[in-house]
């Protein structure tokens, strides 16, 4: 054979085997029930980690914080949003840098592990915040190491995903996540209030002088969230440890994210990804922080309707999740993004136009039914785009843009709302977010295209 024609079909094989290794993600698996346990598994975590988030941040240690420990209402507003602000920071900067690393040492699992405990230790140790004013710091120091511990072992956990479900089943897989995610928040929610909170209807005597009905809610948090992980670490599988030391990695991480930012070209559209999301994240992540504002400012819904309002928020949002998971895989991640926005701008509009409650509660559980969606195929969407040695970089970078312009949102709500004198106005902001998000998205490429291009710009080997 002539030498010439054999270099170059050894060229062409060569490249065929890179484009396959490059485009295929799908486990390699001899028993498909293995890869369906694994992926059940996986999604417990989603189920376990949402105890944080609903009973901590949200509903219980929240109001608990500024109601009992604080000086008073306003102070500790202030101080909770600052430490959630100074916790996202951390998690911001943070974030791509210890993805990095660890794509250099291969396994995720340690790295859930660790952070799971960090966060689980954290609500454990809430029991310890009593409803007094020296225990301030205290509080605010262990809900920002949960945030953190938290935000960090989700950056692992959705790196996890691509090479679990493959690509053709990865937006169904996201989507019920999301929504066990929002099940298993509400179920645990609902057990602490039943179980401890409620008057004479709670499960337990506790001493409530001294808040301990409250304060046995943490602890119930902190069980939840270890027990149901437990599935993902004895069921899930892993990639392999790259063998690398750890100060080595920190050093071959660090150096291969400063080659991924001087290569930024061939990442141009996750990069116009991020931006996009950045965008419209902060405006979901303020529809859920004003939501309650809106709906007792605007329609004077007491405490009691609020609270189950948000519920049903939350309610609508997992059963979002759970449908659009299907779609997702039909039509994809990008278009399933660009339908979520349409209807988040569409049904959010029409609450900032309606007078009566009723018509509120009835588009306000219509948005719900966007809000799952969104975030599930966002997931899905850098799941396919990424490159498979680089998701945890990446990953860390989508935490990055999940919290660098946070404050964006509630800033402009907020100045709008105090110099139009009204909160339909001042809610306005958030639409026009969702729209410059819809927008940015507009003009990214679908994943298959984009790891095309990533193919193609690779550094030559």
């Amino acid at each position: 054979m002539d030498p010439a024609i054999e270099s170059q079909d050894y060229q062409t094989a060569t490249h065929n085997h890179r484009i396959t290794l490059f485009m295929n993600d799908a486990p390699k698996e001899n028993h498909p029930k293995a890869r369906t346990k694994g992926l059940i598994s996986w999604s417990l975590y989603d189920w376990a980690n949402q105890s944080f988030p609903t009973v901590i941040q949200t509903f219980i240690f929240a109001a608990y914080f500024t109601r009992r420990i604080a000086e008073n209402e306003t102070v500790g507003s202030a101080q909770w949003g600052n430490a959630l602000s100074i916790a996202g920071l951390i998690v911001a900067l943070g974030g791509p840098v210890l993805g990095a690393v660890a794509d250099q040492r291969g396994r995720r699992k340690p790295w859930i592990g660790s952070l799971t405990v960090l966060c689980v230790i954290s609500m454990a140790g809430m029991w310890f915040v009593r409803p007094e004013q020296g225990s301030v710091w205290l509080a605010l120091f262990l809900v920002a190491a949960g945030t953190i511990a938290s935000e960090y072992a989700m950056i692992f956990y959705n790196a996890m995903l691509p090479s679990l479900s493959g690509s053709k089943s990865m937006g169904r897989w996201s989507g019920i996540g999301w929504s066990m995610g929002y099940a298993g928040g509400l179920v645990c929610l609902a057990i602490a209030l039943l179980a401890f909170v409620e008057g004479d209807g709670a499960w337990f005597s506790l001493d409530r002088d001294t808040a301990q009905h409250v304060r046995a809610t943490f602890l119930l948090a902190a069980v939840w969230y270890l027990l149901f992980s437990i599935p993902l670490f004895m069921f899930t599988p892993d990639r392999k440890a790259t063998g690398k030391p750890l100060g080595t990695a920190v050093r071959d991480g660090l150096a291969q994210l400063m080659e991924s930012a001087r290569n930024v070209r061939r990442f141009r559209n996750i990069v116009k990804f991020l931006i996009a999301r950045m965008i419209y994240i902060d405006a979901l992540a303020t529809v859920f922080a004003f939501g309650g504002v809106y709906a007792a400012g605007t329609f004077d819904m007491s405490e009691q309707d609020v609270l189950i309002f948000g519920i049903s928020l939350n309610v609508t949002a997992g059963a979002g999740a759970a449908l659009f998971s299907w779609i997702d895989d039909r039509i994809g991640s990008k278009r399933t993004i660009m339908v979520s926005l349409l209807g988040l701008i569409l049904s959010g509009t029409t609450i900032l136009l309606v007078r009566s409650q009723f018509l509120f509660w009835t588009f306000g559980l219509i948005l719900g039914l966007f809000v799952g969606p969104v975030q599930a195929s966002s997931r899905t969407f850098l799941g396919r785009a990424a490159p498979r040695e680089l998701r945890n970089q990446m990953f860390g970078l989508y935490a990055f843009s999940g919290k660098a312009t946070s404050f964006v949102g509630p800033f402009l709500v907020g100045w709008l709302t105090y110099l139009s004198g009204s909160q339909r106005v001042g809610m306005s902001a958030i639409m026009v977010l969702f729209l410059l998000g819809g927008i940015g998205m507009f003009f990214v490429s679908d994943p298959e295209a984009i790891r095309e291009i990533q193919f193609q710009e690779m550094p030559k080997s």
